[in-house]
């Protein structure tokens, strides 16, 4: 499953439940329903066969899901080879973030911060966002515009529109808290309190349909991604983070495998 967010325009629905209601889950369009289902599968690549079959659990049309893949290929979010759609090079880099926010790689944190400076003085708007959208992927927040700073415990490469656009420093310890400082980078609070509700909802959806599964499933995997995997002595006691992960890895494993006798594979 993967953490795609809802478009309009090409069908689906929301399973509802319990969970749907409490949690607001996100309702999953055909082409959301098609990219959660290739993002969570290794390899990603799967006949239309399938991913119609995936489309029925919410209810969406045959011909709404054959739409999407047409869609995504012209977008070129897919290509079709080998009788199977398969995702492009930017999506697979999307699938290793996902999988990272699974099981982060992180160091020892001996309380040095990595701080990356924005030094040019106009760019263009793409040039802006796509440094935004590097800066949320590498798990940096911002202190205050063109400024980006965090821990320096993760293990990760920067991109090229992160080296080309910013001067980076590593080592650098804040005066004062760095505890405080970090609650003032993040919400960590609303962070922790909708991570024990998704964890609440992992082990009520076990015992319901398909359907509610993958979109919790989904939820999971979206609210992982915007955890910014902070040191410990820097974290609210009892942080939730380490114990979602390890549900949510024990209900992915009975998940995939009824999903998998679902579609057939």
């Amino acid at each position: 499953m993967d953490s795609v967010s809802p478009d309009s325009g090409d069908g689906g629905g929301n399973p509802g439940g319990a969970a749907g209601g409490a949690l607001a889950l996100r309702p999953l369009t055909a082409r959301s329903v098609v990219l959660s289902t290739l993002l969570g599968h290794h390899p990603p690549a799967l006949p239309a066969r399938a991913l119609v079959r995936v489309g029925e659990l919410f209810g969406t049309a045959e011909g709404a899901v054959r739409t999407a893949l047409t869609r995504m290929v012209a977008a070129g979010d897919l290509e079709q080879r080998d009788g199977a759609y398969r995702l492009t090079d930017r999506l697979l880099a999307r699938q290793a973030r996902q999988d990272d926010s699974r099981a982060p790689r992180t160091r020892p944190w001996d309380g040095g911060w990595e701080i990356a400076v924005v030094t040019p003085d106009r760019r263009p708007a793409a040039e802006r966002a796509a440094l935004r959208q590097a800066m949320a992927a590498l798990r940096l927040a911002e202190l205050r515009e063109g400024c980006w700073l965090r821990p320096a415990n993760l293990v990760r490469d920067r991109p090229a529109v992160v080296t080309e656009q910013c001067a980076l420093l590593t080592g650098a310890a804040p005066e004062g808290d760095p505890a405080r400082l970090a609650a003032t980078l993040w919400d960590l609070d609303a962070w922790a309190v909708r991570a024990r509700a998704l964890e609440a909802a992992l082990r009520r959806e076990r015992a319901e349909g398909l359907a509610q599964r993958f979109t919790v499933s989904a939820a999971v995997l979206r609210h992982l991604l915007a955890d910014p995997v902070l040191p410990a002595a820097l974290l609210p006691a009892d942080w939730p983070g380490d114990r979602l992960r390890r549900h949510y890895e024990d209900f992915d494993r009975e998940f995939r495998k009824l999903l998998l006798r679902h579609i057939g594979g």
